[in-house]
């Protein structure tokens, strides 16, 4: 059972997408942002016009160790939820969540280590008690970033958390 209430994607990882956020990651590729956070926004809507979500109070955006963010020059979660939390009228407190020590890339690693790799990893700096939270992130593999997040979030007193993403490969 997911530590999230929902999950809205735009599709799962497969091209053209993910070579597109391959980039955006690994390419210095920024610009690549907001039309891919166009493509999440469309999703997002298709989804609160379905009633399947509704809009947050809250957008947070996964974080990088600062170590990281600085070597890539962004957050690529962030320049994501920037956007679309402008669009949808959301607040989004891009620090909000901070990765609190380094570690492994979760891409290089397998799910048992994924898991692992994350406990007690994040820290969250901004009240949460009774609101409706969506964490962004560029892609969704084992879950295991956000399932953290959400946990916390919701051990804090959340009411609901949604996951928002570009891709999953659940």
């Amino acid at each position: 059972m997911p530590e999230w209430d929902t999950i809205t994607y735009v599709t799962d990882y497969l091209p053209p997408l993910s070579s597109l956020i391959h980039h955006l990651k690994f390419t210095g590729s920024p610009s690549l942002a907001p039309s891919l956070a166009r493509l999440l926004l469309l999703r997002v809507l298709a989804a609160r016009r379905d009633g399947r979500i509704t809009i947050p109070d809250i957008i947070l955006s996964v974080p990088l160790h600062r170590s990281r963010a600085w070597r890539r020059g962004y957050n690529q979660s962030a320049l994501i939820a920037t956007p679309l939390a402008r669009w949808l009228g959301c607040n989004h407190f891009p620090f909000s969540i901070k990765r609190i020590r380094s570690s492994p890339a979760q891409h290089t690693l397998t799910a048992k280590e994924r898991k692992r790799n994350l406990k007690g990893i994040f820290r969250v700096e901004i009240p949460v008690a009774g609101r409706h939270m969506a964490i962004v992130d560029d892609v969704v593999t084992t879950g295991s970033t956000v399932a953290e997040i959400a946990r916390l979030l919701k051990r804090q007193g959340a009411a609901t958390v949604q996951v928002w993403c570009l891709c999953r490969t659940l």
